[in-house]
Order: C-alpha cells, then structure tokens, then sequence
C-alpha cells in the first residue's frame, strides 16, 4: 500500500518535471481508485465516466497546487469529493425545477376524487347496523369528535383496541357502501 501511495507522489513529481508517460500512469491510476468511490455515490454508471472525466480535468487544472510533501491520495479525493457535490447540487437542483406543484396536480384532479359526498349524517343508518361497540366508536370519533384515547377512557377500552374496532368497522362500511 505504502509503495503504491510513494508510487503516485513520484509519478506526480515527475508529471510535473514534464514527463507524459509518467503523467498518463498518473491518471490512469488516478481513475482506477476514484471509481469506486463514485461508483458508491451515484447510480448510473454513464454519470460515473462523466463525472470522472471532469475530476481528471480538475486535477490537471489544479496540478500546479499541488504540494510535493504530501500525499498524493488526500489531494485528488479532496477534488473528487468537491467536484461529486457539485454535480449532486446540480442534479438536484434540476429535479427541484422539474417537480410539480402538488396544488397544480389537485386543480387537475376531478372532484370526485377530491371530494365526498359522504358524511356521518348520511351514512348514519348503515353505523346503526353495526354491531353496537362499533357503532359507539364512530359516533364518538366522528360525530362528537372524540380522539381515539379519549374514546377509549370513555369505554373502558385500550386505545389501540379502539384503533381495531375503528378499522374494523371501516372496512364494513366499505363493503355495504360500494354496493
């Protein structure tokens, strides 16, 4: 590991004496160990080689900053990571101007998606139908507005329990009123 890191750094120092070939391995080497950690960060492989080529720009950019004292690795990823926010900034950004509004997709839905001509009153002699706890439960909870806990002090019940009668009573409901 230690000799490929001295590896790299010689490779920078004599990239930036003028040597091509050296300069090519660097870059070579550069984009074998940045591609996994792009690779890990975004999904499709096509943004992987675009990002990654404009990393590799940003280094050949940016070679004249780099200190010969120090480790090669640390300095390339430290480019790679600002230039994989930026690319995620602007991704996002994009999705952003692209997302529509949800009040624009409501105006668009029909009413009778939106709206119901249901209510409590008018569905009230199908709950009488119910067994009676269940019945005692809507009531509470939909006509004298009553929270689920509140419901279940006043019936000696749990309130999950008041939960599950509710739900339960939901879906008779459900069943009678689609026929």
């Amino acid at each position: 590991m230690a000799e490929q890191g001295d590896n790299l750094e010689a490779l920078m120092g004599q990239a930036l004496a003028g040597d091509k070939h050296a300069y090519a391995d660097l870059l070579r080497e550069t984009s074998r160990f940045l591609r996994p950690f792009l690779t890990k960060h975004l999904s499709a492989g096509s943004e992987v080689d675009d990002l990654l080529q404009e990393i590799l720009i940003s280094i050949h950019k940016a070679r004249h900053t780099y200190d010969g004292k120090r480790p090669y690795k640390p300095w390339a990823y430290a480019i790679a990571k600002f230039r994989l926010q930026d690319h995620l900034r602007a991704h996002y950004a994009d999705q952003l101007r692209q997302a529509v509004e949800l009040s624009e997709v409501e105006n668009n839905l029909p009413e009778a998606v939106t709206e119901s001509d249901l209510t409590y009153e008018s569905i009230s002699g199908e709950i009488e139908k119910l067994p009676p706890k269940q019945a005692a439960i809507l009531r509470m909870l939909h006509q004298e507005g009553y929270t689920a806990k509140e419901a279940a002090e006043r019936l000696g019940m749990k309130e999950s329990a008041v939960k599950v009668a509710a739900h339960r009573a939901y879906k008779i409901l459900r069943k009678i009123l689609e026929r």
